[in-house]
């Protein structure tokens, strides 16, 4: 099928369905959405975190406070995703 057109109903069709789907102004807003550029980690931001779980450490294990473990169960997770990140953008280039 490589190479043939469409019919002239089938093109007609197409075009309709492509004003439909212009109109329809949420759909055009998510598709936006999805061409925003991923946000990078960036590399202050990375050893900020890196920094704060490695303090929120030393501190749980100093003190024994009770509140200092939620508090590095919610700082770690997102370190090692930053931490992830930050890695494999230096080694794409």
């Amino acid at each position: 099928m490589a190479g043939s057109r469409l019919a002239v109903q089938e093109q007609r069709d197409l075009e309709e369905i492509e004003r439909a789907l212009s109109r329809d102004r949420r759909l055009d807003r998510r598709l936006r959405t999805f061409s925003l550029p991923p946000r990078r980690p960036r590399v202050r931001t990375t050893m900020s975190l890196l920094a704060l779980s490695v303090t929120l450490t030393v501190t749980g294990i100093v003190t024994s406070e009770p509140g200092v473990i939620p508090a590095f169960a919610v700082v770690w997770p997102v370190t090692l995703c930053t931490l992830f990140r930050l890695l494999c953008r230096c080694a794409s280039g």
